[in-house]
């Protein structure tokens, strides 16, 4: 417990899913919490969630790729707790489907989303932790279609091919200006979210059934099974705190062994 006490956190995407998931767990080491989200209803209720079980939360509704918001939003966070240590972006969206079939819309508002949003992270909140003097720890959630080709996924893998790269870049940056901010990725597999729902519908591809995260996983994941967003928050939370100050520009990959290969089954 307290492994990022008296820390401030700004997490984005924070209503749902991964990003609710490290809001808890943050809050539960001791971080102060500032979640952002499109979506008021529930962020709200997290919001409520994280005070109630004696942490400290601000929710705020932020669309990640509006500029102006961006501004406003870190603003608010330094008034109300004079500080920023910790970033994690993980607002994103996919959209599911083969490329050829993939709207030029699609792909731009994917990528607004997925890759602006990051990139606007960095702009507005390593500015605020450099003005804090103390250094800081900005994470960047990619995926495993960020390492890999995916069918269907042609478009999210290379909005989070982008954010590998870039988040290995924005390391070198910082580590270049000596600010002691340390830059790192993460790369869930499949995970419990909304997203698998989300396939079926118009914005998620229009896909004729939602996917079942369970049958995925027993099909692609050596463990055999999806994991929890919890389970990627405890990874976030060891980059973000202390325990990893000599990790920048690494690549923290929570698949269930996905990427390391296949196995048969008995």
């Amino acid at each position: 417990m307290g492994q990022v006490d008296g820390k401030v956190a700004f997490i984005t995407g924070a209503a749902s899913g991964i990003g609710a998931a490290c809001a808890r767990v943050l809050a539960r080491e001791g971080a102060t919490v500032v979640a952002t989200d499109v979506d008021a209803v529930r962020g709200k209720a997290l919001e409520s969630e994280i005070t109630a079980a004696g942490g400290k939360a601000l929710f705020m509704v932020q669309d990640v790729t509006d500029e102006a918001g961006w501004k406003h939003c870190v603003d608010e966070t330094i008034r109300h707790f004079g500080r920023l240590d910790i970033a994690v972006a993980n607002a994103g969206i996919a959209i599911f489907g083969p490329v050829l079939e993939m709207t030029l819309e699609d792909w731009r508002r994917q990528n607004a989303v997925n890759i602006d949003g990051v990139f606007l992270t960095a702009k507005y909140c390593v500015p605020a932790m450099r003005r804090g003097g103390k250094g800081g720890s900005l994470v960047m959630i990619s995926s495993v279609a960020g390492l890999r080709g995916s069918g269907m996924l042609a478009g999210y893998s290379a909005s989070k091919g982008a954010v590998r790269l870039f988040a290995k870049s924005m390391a070198m940056e910082c580590a270049a200006a000596e600010d002691g901010i340390r830059v790192n990725s993460v790369h869930p597999g499949i995970i419990l979210t909304p997203i698998w729902e989300k396939a079926a519908t118009a914005a998620g591809g229009g896909l004729n059934a939602p996917l079942n995260p369970y049958d995925l996983a027993s099909a692609g994941v050596p463990l055999g099974k999806p994991a929890d967003p919890a389970e990627i928050a405890n990874g976030v939370l060891f980059l973000a705190s202390d325990l990893s100050s000599h990790m920048t520009g690494a690549e923290l990959v929570i698949d269930g062994g996905m990427t390391a290969g296949t196995v048969r089954r008995r």
